[in-house]
């Protein structure tokens, strides 16, 4: 791999992205300053420990106590390159709300070293380095392109690993880069080639790179809505909707499987089509096949509840007043990670409805109702199974009938179906009679 001349990498926000980022940058012999808020983070970096369940970090763990880490940014004066991985969230409306990027873009300024290469990693709609971050050091009176230099390469990281990026890591994943300048985007071009194996694609445009990402996730979240609402539709008519995307998927070229669930979580997807969403509304235009893939995915909490009611009814039981599992609260497998997760906004439901709910992740104790699997499924009624963990997977489904469930709503079609219904369970997935 090429090796950058920059020496020294500071890196805003050791979350899910920023933490590899920096622990990458050390491996490859970069002198690496890390830069977060979280106090109680940092601790856990100082002494070697990751902050969250990660295995690509775990694999990576000799490098933590390489990386100097504050939460202040005066390490920031000291470096030649800047990558700001801070979280992009929207807010209740659904706007995105990137005050973490201003105040990151601040702090820079504050600390700048001149000539540095600021790369943005996080997540952001077309035309916020030109629009937003931009702007902010022309105040400060800093031109890019002689004062520092301005970058963008949408991070693509997978915690936990998915169905679709199996073989992938942070390393081997190709990458795009964005940049003002034809400086610029050679420095960062030349930073990524030193750390990564896979392929850095150059873009015409920093703007053309912003919309990359969320071309990705807003691809993602348009198919999925596209098998929620298959799994709906195949419902009423009886046929098990798992059963013909695998057929589908035996087709070589034109197909890529997705999956129905109970809901989309994550940082990523249920977030991103939105960047797009308002921004193109600024210009005029109506993204409405945007704007029905999020309905249509946020209503399958809703729809798993309806489900869960069913069965209860079948049951000749109410909702009201029954003790409900939510199996699992991260919102995807083998992970720690709760944002955006359906669970929670299953849980709000059911709690409307009357109904009392238990919650167990082994992944996430904090935030779980009981500390054991035995104990959930005691005091459970019917379980929604949320989160495909590998705990679970490897469970005896036996437990389910000997401590009393009665129903399972399977909202992510892991589960041996005709196993379950052989124990005399009612069974019902997404999809999935």
């Amino acid at each position: 791999m090429k090796r950058a001349k920059d020496n020294n990498v500071a890196v805003i926000g050791l979350g899910y992205v920023g933490l590899p980022v920096a622990l990458i940058c050390a491996e490859n012999g970069y002198n690496v300053f890390g830069i977060d808020l979280d106090k109680e983070k940092l601790k856990k970096i100082k002494k070697g420990t990751s902050p969250f369940k990660e295995d690509f970090i775990q694999r990576r763990k000799e490098w933590l106590k390489k990386i100097a880490v504050s939460d202040k940014g005066d390490k920031i004066k000291k470096a030649d390159i800047v990558v700001v991985c801070v979280p992009t969230p929207v807010d209740k409306n659904f706007y995105p709300n990137l005050k973490p990027i201003i105040s990151a873009t601040k702090m820079i300024i504050e600390n700048i070293n001149k000539g540095q290469l600021v790369i943005i990693e996080s997540t952001v709609n077309p035309g916020v380095c030109e629009e937003v971050i931009e702007p902010i050091f022309k105040e400060a009176g800093l031109k890019e392109g002689r004062d520092y230099y301005l970058a963008h390469c949408p991070e693509r990281i997978d915690p936990g690993k998915s169905r679709f990026s199996k073989g992938f890591d942070l390393v081997n994943t190709n990458r795009v880069v964005g940049a003002m300048s034809k400086k610029g985007l050679k420095r960062a071009v030349n930073f990524y080639e030193s750390i990564l194996s896979g392929e850095v694609r150059p873009m015409k445009s920093i703007r053309a790179a912003e919309a990359v990402k969320i071309v990705e996730n807003s691809f993602r979240d348009i198919n999925l809505a596209f098998v929620n609402e298959l799994a709906r539709s195949f419902d009423r008519m009886g046929i098990d909707v798992k059963d013909v995307i695998e057929g589908a998927a035996t087709k070589p070229y034109s197909f890529m499987p997705h999956w129905p669930s109970c809901g989309v979580g994550g940082h990523c997807i249920p977030v991103d089509p939105y960047y797009l969403i308002e921004r193109a509304k600024e210009g005029g235009f109506d993204h409405k096949l945007l704007r029905m893939a999020r309905e249509t995915n946020n209503e399958m909490p809703s729809y798993t509840v309806e489900l869960l009611q069913d069965a209860l009814n079948e049951l000749k039981l109410p909702l009201k007043g029954v003790t409900i599992g939510i199996m699992g609260l991260a919102y995807k497998p083998n992970v720690d990670d709760t944002r955006e997760s359906p669970s929670f906004k299953i849980m709000d439901l059911l709690e409307e409805k009357g109904a009392k709910v238990v919650t167990y992740d082994p992944l996430v104790p904090g935030k779980s109702t009981v500390k054991d699997l035995k104990t959930f499924l005691k005091k459970s009624t019917a379980v929604i199974f949320a989160t495909e963990h590998q705990e679970f997977l490897e469970m005896d489904l036996g437990d389910f009938k000997k401590y009393g469930v009665l129903a399972i709503i399977d909202g992510k079609n892991y589960l041996d179906s005709e196993k379950i219904k052989a124990l005399g369970i009612n069974y019902h997935g997404i999809g999935r009679a």
